[in-house]
């Protein structure tokens, strides 16, 4: 994607100034901007960027009602949305999260994370879950073969085991809270707890070692992702 244009809806211009200049240091030139929900929808609407970042606390329409209306649209729903979120309360943004955000950033942000996780959705989007082998930092996992390989040598998992890293795989660096993760590798209403995927987690942490250490990480409070170093298809 040569010249991508991000839409900034946030109800603050410093913030929204901040993020373009942060932004066109790393060789982005393309913007849209909003300073709440309604407007932020209607450039959307006409414009179609390319990713979106989104304040959750907006004047009229607030954040995660826009993220909800944008995921639950086949129009938009493929549109990688970041959240920008002051809340300590974690609740915001497992909600986000469950909406379909992409990934979530607090204020105040670090600039090269900010950079770090604009690349991410660009590089990686949702067309990774398309590839029957994914390769990350020496991991090899063939879905069609349902099969894993760490530095060439077999890992061996349990379905769930499998799916799930799977799952955290086709999307480096987003963030899937507990109730995603049992939604996508179970379906609707499947009678599985939070703690269960705890475990599972746990279990992919010691049949992959050093690496799972290393990758797997856990977003207190939230859910768990993989980590974005050396990644290659």
């Amino acid at each position: 994607m040569n010249h991508p244009t991000i839409l900034i809806i946030d109800d603050e211009e410093p913030i929204r100034e901040l993020l373009k200049l942060t932004m066109q240091s790393a060789g982005f030139t393309s913007f849209l901007e909003a300073a709440n929900g309604e407007d932020g929808l209607a450039l959307v609407q006409k414009h179609m960027p390319d990713l979106i970042l989104l304040d959750l606390m907006l004047p009229g329409i607030d954040g995660l009602t826009v993220c909800r209306r944008l995921k639950s649209s086949p129009e938009t729903q493929m549109i990688p949305i970041i959240m920008l979120t002051a809340k300590s309360d974690e609740s915001d943004i497992v909600i986000g999260l469950e909406m379909g955000a992409n990934d979530y950033i607090t204020k105040p942000f670090s600039r090269k994370i900010l950079i770090a996780r604009i690349h991410t959705q660009f590089r990686i989007g949702e067309e990774r879950e398309h590839f029957s082998v994914i390769r990350i930092s020496g991991l090899t996992i063939d879905k069609e073969q349902r099969t894993a390989a760490l530095a060439g040598e077999p890992v061996t998992l349990t379905f769930s085991e499998f799916e799930i890293l799977s799952l955290l795989a086709a999307h480096i660096g987003r963030v899937f809270t507990r109730g995603q993760i049992i939604r996508q590798i179970k379906g609707d209403d499947y009678p599985v707890t939070d703690r269960a995927v705890d475990v599972q987690i746990v279990n992919l942490r010691k049949k992959l070692g050093e690496w799972g250490v290393a990758h797997i990480e856990t977003i207190r409070g939230i859910g768990y992702r993989l980590t974005q170093e050396d990644i290659c298809r």
